[in-house]
């Protein structure tokens, strides 16, 4: 049985026709790309990227404080060059663990759904196209095949070496069904939200060398689920051979 996107999905994409989609496409592009300018001529950019001036102009704003932080990591995803690390500190020491979670995670599964939803609006039917990619397509559209896209989303979502905007770009040009994609991305951004959300306030008032210490840690942590089934799969195929 295969499992391709839903109708919905797909009727949305049919009412626009290929030159309507590139078209549409291309201004999504130039919008993009002219908010990314301004932000970096306003220097709104190096803003994001200094997680002490980000903190305090984040507790200036007060009651938006929140929102702001949701809206700065959906542009964080959608947009892959803006930074969504020191957004998630600063949410860590502005709003504690548990809240500043809760907008961090908000935000990013916000982000990821919009980033996944663009890529298979724009990008999915040209990928059918392809000959060479279709077979391979087909193949992922089997069940099994979106369980183990499923366990692949939740994995990488725990490493935040991984590009968390790549890969929701990259999984709305497969098969994979939207609720899958979602479901698969809230499991594993939870627990990495959190570790880093948690360490925010040391973090941010770290030197260079103690982040880059922390982030190892945060790596190792989240890496351990991994690492434990693939210790346990080893140990049964021992087992078994050994029988």
């Amino acid at each position: 049985m295969k499992c391709h996107p839903t109708q919905l999905e797909m009727g949305m994409a049919s009412k626009l026709g290929v030159k309507h989609r590139l078209v549409l496409g291309a201004t999504l592009l130039i919008g993009l790309a002219a908010l990314y300018w301004v932000l970096r001529e306003t220097g709104a950019l190096s803003t994001l990227t200094n997680r002490q001036a980000l903190r305090e102009w984040v507790d200036q704003l007060g009651f938006w404080g929140p929102l702001a932080i949701i809206a700065m990591m959906i542009a964080a995803i959608v947009m892959s060059p803006i930074p969504s690390g020191p957004i998630a500190l600063v949410a860590g020491a502005s709003y504690g663990p548990v809240w500043g979670t809760v907008y961090v995670v908000i935000g990013a599964e916000a982000g990821a759904l919009i980033a996944f939803g663009l890529a298979r609006l724009f990008g999915y039917e040209a990928m059918q196209r392809w000959a060479r990619v279709r077979p391979i397509l087909d193949w992922l559209g089997k069940d099994r095949s979106q369980t183990g896209l499923m366990i692949v989303i939740f994995a990488s979502r725990l490493v935040p070496f991984i590009s968390f905007d790549a890969v929701s770009y990259a999984a709305g040009l497969t098969p994979l069904a939207f609720w899958r994609f979602l479901i698969a991305t809230l499991a594993g951004v939870i627990p990495t939200a959190y570790l880093i959300v948690m360490f925010g306030e040391v973090l941010i008032t770290a030197d260079s060398r103690g982040l880059t210490v922390a982030l190892i840690l945060i790596s190792g942590i989240t890496l351990l689920p991994i690492l434990a089934r693939l210790v346990l799969a080893w140990h049964r195929k021992r087992k078994n051979s050994s029988n």
